[in-house]
């Protein structure tokens, strides 16, 4: 690819990715196809259309694949596990009715955001996410039996929100070090943004779409086993063995922004095997490995009963990991086309105040190609020298780096893997996907960014 150069310009490339995101909503919703079939097919499609050579499109494609089913398969298939542990012990149950019993029924929504907002701090999208679904399914199942959005959204807004916004989170952190801003003031603003920003975003929202659309609670690991023990194991334990992955990830994840800030080097030798461990796949297999001892091993299973209890949980995800390996594809090839490239050049320089430009950019590059870490690391790189020029002051800059990273979030659909991750572990379809999270996506770019613009405005 590095030999390849994309002759086509931005109006074509925009025009061709509107086409295939048109024909993969039709093949879906329309025809019934299978979206894993689908993405690979329309992916392809995409990579002849768009001019790569021919020799190369298996490739990039596969590329693409792996490379996202590298770290989600893991986290998937890791958190699986642990959740499913949770849930055949009756752990999941018994932290679900402590949730309720200290919130109440109609709080318990909000119990799980909040919740989830702690746990977002250090820990990563996708990982907190995967650890967190076993007690949504249980608090879902416990309160309303069949309405997992009403909790899923708010719990899943939740982790997005600080996923986005907040270091040690690599986008803010690399918008940070791109635009030169105050990683403290940033991370200052980020946690005064976080919680009006989900309470509207997606606690509320949340409440909207779990009235409208009631879906039952899927089967991953949320379903209660009929051999479930009658001694579940105690509250605390439950939470330590969930707080254990939180514990590894901060590690990483806070030496990161250490190093961003330039107390610690990251060649010491400590450094690096402390981050290691702190890898979220590392630490989610640490926590499977403690959790079949606390869980299993030390209340009396051995051997064969906890492999097949181990087994059941990686069938029923099997399939989310390959549909969301394919949004990675098609959102690869995308990428590899130029079009991010075709699109940063046509919108250097358009004339805007720059804390709208940034968000401007962070916007089109979001939609057009779907990875919000390229939209944030493009945006960010492209706006850097408007903004070292500026004269801005600390809050200001801090303010533009929250701008661009509300605009790499805007309304996450079919190109962005993480559609596609959470949509099938909630259960949606296509659709109601893009009608619920996609919105949700939309909402918490939009009220972050005024949120944002009010702060640099008033700096």
């Amino acid at each position: 690819m590095e030999d390849w150069t994309q002759t086509l310009g931005t109006a074509p490339l925009l025009g061709i990715a509107a086409a295939a995101i048109a024909l993969i909503l039709i093949l879906v919703i329309k025809f019934k196809l299978h979206a894993f079939l689908t993405l690979i097919l329309v992916a392809l499609l995409t990579a002849f259309v768009t001019g790569i050579p021919t020799g190369l499109i298996v490739e990039t494609a596969v590329t693409a694949f792996g490379g996202t089913l590298g770290s989600v398969a893991l986290l998937i298939g890791l958190g699986a596990m642990l959740g499913k542990l949770v849930e055949h012990s009756g752990g999941a149950r018994a932290l679900a009715d402590k949730l309720v019993d200290v919130f109440g029924e109609k709080r318990a929504p909000f119990g799980l955001g909040v919740a989830s907002l702690i746990m977002g701090f250090p820990i990563f999208f996708d990982a907190g996410l995967v650890v967190m679904l076993p007690i949504i399914f249980a608090v879902a199942r416990r309160v309303s039996g069949n309405n997992v959005l009403l909790y899923g959204i708010p719990a899943a807004g939740a982790f997005s929100v600080m996923h986005v916004f907040v270091p040690p989170h690599p986008g803010p952190v690399a918008a940070t070090e791109l635009y030169g801003a105050d990683l403290g003031m940033v991370l200052l603003i980020g946690l005064l943004l976080a919680f009006p920003l989900w309470y509207v975003s997606a606690y509320l929202w949340g409440k909207r779409v779990g009235t409208k659309y009631v879906l039952p609670v899927p089967g991953f690991f949320g379903d209660v086993d009929q051999d479930q023990p009658t001694n579940p194991p105690r509250v605390g334990t439950i939470i330590a063995l969930l707080l254990l992955p939180l514990v590894l990830i901060f590690m990483n994840t806070g030496l990161d922004f250490l190093r961003a800030a330039g107390t610690v080097s990251e060649d010491a030798e400590w450094f690096q095997v402390l981050s290691a461990l702190g890898e979220s796949p590392v630490a989610l297999l640490i926590s499977v490995l403690v959790a079949l001892f606390v869980l299993g091993t030390r209340r009396g299973e051995h051997g064969t009963a906890l492999e097949k209890v181990i087994d059941s949980s990686l069938g029923p995800v099997a399939s989310v990991i390959l549909i969301t390996g394919a949004g990675g594809m098609f959102g690869g090839i995308l990428r590899a086309s130029g079009i991010g490239d075709a699109l940063a050049s046509s919108l250097d320089g358009i004339g805007l105040p720059v804390i709208f430009a940034a968000y401007i950019i962070a916007v089109v590059l979001r939609l057009a190609q779907g990875s919000a870490t390229v939209a944030l690391v493009t945006a960010a790189g492209l706006m850097a020298p408007a903004v070292a020029a500026g004269g801005f002051n600390s809050v200001e800059v801090a303010a533009v780096v929250l701008a661009t990273a509300a605009g790499s979030v805007f309304a996450g659909h079919v190109n962005d893997s993480g559609f596609w991750l959470v949509g099938r572990l909630m259960g949606m379809d296509v659709k109601t996907t893009l009608k619920t999270w996609t919105v949700q996506q939309a909402l918490e770019s939009v009220v972050g960014f005024a949120v944002v613009l009010v702060i640099f405005y008033i700096a």
